[in-house]
């Protein structure tokens, strides 16, 4: 086990029997996953010259939820699920999922609740955000699809969800990829106040804490989803079209509430639902994750993270940290996507 993993992995071509089925993605280029990916790696994740969109979106009745998803590859494949993060959306794995599904996998890459075609199936469930609830929406929407395990990746609430399955449904998880490592998080540890320069970076939660703030966010959502993007990734030359094919995704009516609540439940603030008491109380513990995972860490990453050493411990299986260099931001499988990509295919294999 090793913070970095600076010896170059194996090409993505050259290690999959299924090579000749990424023909069709050659334009993309080799998919080596090392932990300095080239300079034109990063440039795959801007939109230009890559594919831009998705095929037409399916939905599900899983849980309180009708769940909009993208798909791709053969329906027999290996399932990986694609968890987004806050303020993304599905697009963050555009590039990512031709090339799995080139590699045989079924790829899955679902709207969290909130998030573009997702909807609540009840106007009278609470539009609740806490880390528990969105947990069950994965384990519902793999009952839904019939997908008995599958490899889970993720960043950012797509991480936490991952790292909620893998801890605590074992089972459904055959490999987990988790950018910014162990995200599990409780309300009693969120009481423990940070030094200042931390604080400073969580603004927008407490921005959101206040009526102003929820005020804010629902009259500006794109312009601060925008700003949170630049903060986040601060080298992601990212272009006017690319911010704006995600950024529909936001006008889920939805959306706002599921935000605020979100940032409110960690602090303390606002309150989580009865049904999810006891999964909650298990994720205090911060329970270790045993399934095969591989973390990473964009070396530009300006949104808070911890450090890989804080977490390595959580890991008690196999287990691999990768950090991507170049300019990677908070997004890495739309900055770096050929490069998430085979971390996605080496966790499967680990």
């Amino acid at each position: 086990m090793s913070d970095k993993i600076d010896h170059p992995r194996r090409s993505f071509l050259g290690t999959l029997a299924l090579g000749a089925a990424l023909a069709p993605f050659a334009a993309l280029g080799d998919a080596r996953a090392q932990t300095s990916p080239s300079p034109a790696a990063p440039a795959g994740g801007t939109g230009q010259g890559a594919q831009t969109s998705f095929a037409a979106l399916k939905r599900i009745s899983a849980g309180v939820l009708e769940v909009g998803y993208a798909e791709a590859g053969p329906a027999d494949g290996p399932p990986v699920l694609l968890l987004h993060g806050w303020p993304y959306d599905i697009h963050s794995y555009v590039e990512v999922a031709p090339l799995l599904a080139g590699a045989g996998y079924r790829v899955i890459v679902p709207y969290l609740r909130g998030y573009g075609t997702t909807r609540f199936l009840s106007d009278g469930t609470p539009r609740n955000g806490q880390q528990a609830a969105l947990g069950r929406d994965l384990i519902a929407l793999m009952d839904a699809l019939k997908i008995e395990k599958a490899v889970l990746a993720g960043y950012d609430w797509g991480a936490r969800t991952a790292n909620i399955v893998a801890a605590l449904w074992p089972e459904r998880c055959k490999a987990m990829v988790s950018v910014s490592g162990y995200l599990i998080g409780s309300q009693e540890l969120n009481k423990a106040p940070l030094p200042p320069k931390a604080e400073l970076q969580w603004w927008y939660q407490y921005y959101f804490a206040t009526e102003r703030g929820q005020a804010g966010y629902a009259k500006y959502t794109r312009d601060f989803a925008r700003l949170i993007w630049e903060l986040a990734s601060p080298k992601w030359a990212f272009d006017d079209a690319t911010f704006a094919r995600s950024a529909t995704a936001f006008d889920n009516p939805d959306h706002v509430a599921i935000s605020i609540h979100n940032y409110r439940w960690r602090l303390g603030l606002a309150a989580g639902e009865p049904q999810y008491d006891e999964v909650e109380k298990k994720l205090a513990a911060f329970p270790a994750i045993a399934v095969p995972t591989i973390t990473i860490e964009g070396d530009a990453n300006g949104a808070p993270h911890p450090e890989p050493a804080a977490y390595a411990k959580r890991f008690t299986g196999k287990y691999e940290h990768r950090l991507f260099s170049g300019g990677i931001g908070h997004n890495p499988p739309q900055e770096a996507p050929r490069a998430f990509a085979q971390a996605v295919i080496d966790a499967d294999r680990l």
